[in-house]
């Protein structure tokens, strides 16, 4: 770990779904169930971050996951190891996961420190016993399956669904200041991963097996296209025009950046106007899910 005397950085931020399907699919050996595979693009788009992960060589993961919901507050892991079995509630044929994660609870005190300093309500989860939900560990596990980089789980404020879209998103617009801030203290390299699906509403039944590729699509035809929208102005870099966009597409397409993975992390990279690159999208029980990737050292050449 680098020396708090060394101003940290963010290195990259990585749109990264959690379909616990991906997990399933690749049949790694902490996870009890076992497939026939599937998915393979999006699962091949994870490959490419993997390969940015081990030339980026970072020093800290921060995930913001959807499954880790709060009421009050943004909270941050800060007890020095987390381990046991997640189990998927919704797939629980799918996800049986043994994990075991160090987390670096001096970057989580300094995220506290600089969110509460903005006027958020924050605090430090030290519940030993704490079970991590399964985007963040799906995210996790599909950018860096060694499990050999700390990392820093954060929750979901329900705010965006207890209030508005417009509170919501200007709370994680200052979370993700408040992260880079911290980061910049902690003195570490630091990649950012948003665990969300783009478009959100899915099918009610699945295939037998579920690794049936022939009765994988799209949810809708509009939904499709919504998420191509949002792409194309992630990979070209129009982040003002995406964000006049996202309440409507939150709104007809039910997508997961709602609960402020995305905009907390657009935010902590600075809102970036350089593209995006996408590595791959692909869809999971109809679910719209894009593997993109923002390389801030690409970015600075």
């Amino acid at each position: 770990m680098s020396s708090a005397n060394h101003k940290g950085s963010i290195v990259a931020g990585f749109l990264a779904p959690h379909p616990p399907h991906l997990v399933y699919a690749e049949n790694p050996p902490q996870n009890r169930v076992k497939s026939e595979g599937g998915w393979e693009p999006l699962r091949w788009a994870y490959e490419h971050c993997r390969e940015s992960m081990e030339r980026l060589k970072p020093e800290v993961i921060l995930v913001h996951s959807p499954h880790w919901t709060t009421i009050v507050g943004h909270h941050f892991a800060a007890v020095p190891e987390l381990s046991g079995l997640s189990v998927d509630p919704i797939f629980p044929h799918l996800f049986q996961y043994e994990y075991s994660m160090k987390v670096d609870t001096e970057l989580a005190r300094l995220c506290y420190e600089e969110a509460t300093s903005v006027g958020l309500n924050a605090k430090l989860m030290t519940n030993p016993k704490f079970r991590v939900d399964y985007g963040t560990i799906v995210s996790l596990h599909l950018l860096n399956p060694k499990w050999d980089i700390p990392v820093l789980p954060i929750s979901a404020n329900n705010s965006p669904y207890c209030t508005s879209l417009e509170v919501g998103q200007d709370q994680m617009v200052r979370l993700g200041e408040a992260t880079r801030k911290a980061i910049e203290r902690r003195g570490v390299r630091a990649v950012l991963a948003a665990s969300n699906t783009l478009s959100h509403l899915h099918f009610s039944k699945e295939p037998d097996p579920p690794e049936d590729m022939s009765q994988e699509h799209v949810q809708s035809s509009a939904q499709y296209r919504w998420d191509m929208r949002v792409i194309e102005l992630l990979r070209q870099g129009k982040i003002d025009e995406l964000r006049a966009v996202l309440p409507q597409f939150m709104t007809e397409t039910f997508a997961e950046v709602k609960s402020g993975a995305l905009m907390w992390m657009l935010s902590a990279l600075g809102f970036p106007k350089t593209p995006a690159k996408l590595h791959g999208y692909g869809t999971v029980i109809g679910t719209g899910n894009a593997v993109m990737e923002w390389n801030v050292n690409e970015e600075a050449v």
